[in-house]
C-alpha cells in the first residue's frame, strides 16, 4: 500500500481536525468514537487512551484531557491506579472512572515474573472490572497465565517492547509462545515498538489478526531502535495502512493512544494524533 503523506491527509481531512481532538463536540461530529457493536460490525474502530501518556499527571487531570480528546475507553497504568491497591480502593476508582463517563476496559503494562504477580495481576483486573491485562509474562509463568484467563474470563494481551525487549521484541515473538493456547491470550501490538523493530506494523497485523486483542498506536522517527515517539503523522509509519488493516480484518477491540513525547506536556500532541487517526478514518 502507498504510504499517504501528511500533506495529503491535511489536504483531505482539514486542518482542524486536531485542533477540534480538543472539543468534545466537535471532535465526536468529525468521526464519532465508535461503539463496540459498531466496531464488531467493521464500521469504525473504537479509539481509547493508554494512560502511560498522562503518566506526570494524577487520576482526575488523567480523566478530563481523555474526556476532552473525546476518547470513550481507558487503560489505566499503575500511576493512576496502584497496583498495591486493596480491593476496596480499586472499585472506588473504577466508580470514579465509570461516573466519569469512561470505560475502564483495562490495565498495563503489568509485568509478571512469578506466581504472586500473576495472581495479583488477576485480582486487581477482577476488582476493577478491567477486561484486558496488556501484560509481559515470563515465559515460565505462561501455562498459569493461561489458567488464569480461563478461571477469570479476562484476556491477556501481550505488549512488544521492540529492540532491546529480551521476551517480546515483536507481535511474533510473542506469538510464536502462545500459539495453541486459549484464544483469549493475545497481543497488544505496538505499532511503534514493532517499527523500530524492522517489522511492517499493518503486515504483522494482518499476519497474527486471530490473536490480535489490543493495540497501542502511535508514530516514530525512524524504523530503527533510535526512533522515538513522534506526533502521528509526523514520522515514519503507515498509519492509514494500520488503520485500514484493523478494518478489513474486523477489529473490535481498543486502539489506544500512548504518547510518549512530552511527559509533562503531552495533551497538544496527543490531540494532533488524535485528530490525525480521526482524519484518516474519515478519509477510509
Amino acid at each position: 500500500m502507498r504510504k499517504t503523506s501528511r500533506r495529503d491527509f491535511l489536504k483531505r481531512t482539514g486542518r482542524g481536525a486536531a485542533a477540534a481532538a480538543l472539543v468534545p463536540g466537535v471532535a465526536t461530529s468529525l468521526l464519532s468514537c465508535r461503539t463496540k457493536d459498531k466496531a464488531q460490525k467493521g464500521e469504525g474502530l473504537r479509539l481509547g487512551m493508554a494512560s502511560y501518556t498522562f503518566r506526570e499527571f494524577g487520576l482526575e487531570e488523567t480523566l478530563s484531557m481523555t474526556q476532552r480528546l473525546g476518547l470513550p475507553c481507558i487503560a489505566f497504568k499503575s500511576f493512576h491506579l496502584p497496583m498495591e491497591s486493596t480491593p476496596e480502593q480499586i472499585r472506588e476508582v473504577a466508580a470514579r472512572v465509570k461516573a466519569s463517563g469512561l470505560d475502564l476496559y483495562g490495565g498495563g503494562v503489568i509485568y509478571m515474573k512469578d506466581r504472586s504477580e500473576v495472581e495479583r495481576a488477576f485480582d486487581y483486573a477482577r476488582a476493577a472490572g478491567m477486561r484486558v491485562i496488556i501484560g509481559v509474562p515470563d515465559y515460565e509463568m505462561i501455562p498459569l497465565v493461561e489458567e488464569k484467563i480461563k478461571h477469570y474470563d479476562i484476556k491477556v494481551a501481550i505488549h512488544n517492547h521492540g529492540p532491546g525487549d529480551d521476551l517480546y521484541p515483536t507481535p511474533q515473538s510473542a506469538y510464536d509462545r502462545i500459539r495453541g493456547l486459549d484464544p483469549r491470550f493475545g497481543l497488544c501490538v505496538d505499532v511503534g515498538h514493532t517499527q523500530r523493530s524492522g517489522v511492517d506494523p499493518a503486515a504483522s497485523i494482518r499476519k497474527l489478526a486471530d490473536r490480535v486483542l489490543d493495540v497501542h498506536i502511535k508514530d516514530v522517527t525512524a524504523a530503527t531502535a533510535e526512533g522515538r515517539t513522534v506526533e502521528i503523522g509526523r514520522g515514519v509509519i503507515d498509519i492509514p495502512a494500520v488503520c485500514r488493516t484493523l478494518l478489513e480484518i474486523g477489529f473490535s477491540g481498543a486502539v489506544s493512544f500512548e504518547f510518549e513525547k512530552d511527559g509533562k506536556d503531552p495533551l497538544p500532541g496527543v490531540a494532533e494524533s488524535v485528530g490525525y487517526v480521526r482524519g484518516v478514518l474519515a478519509a477510509l
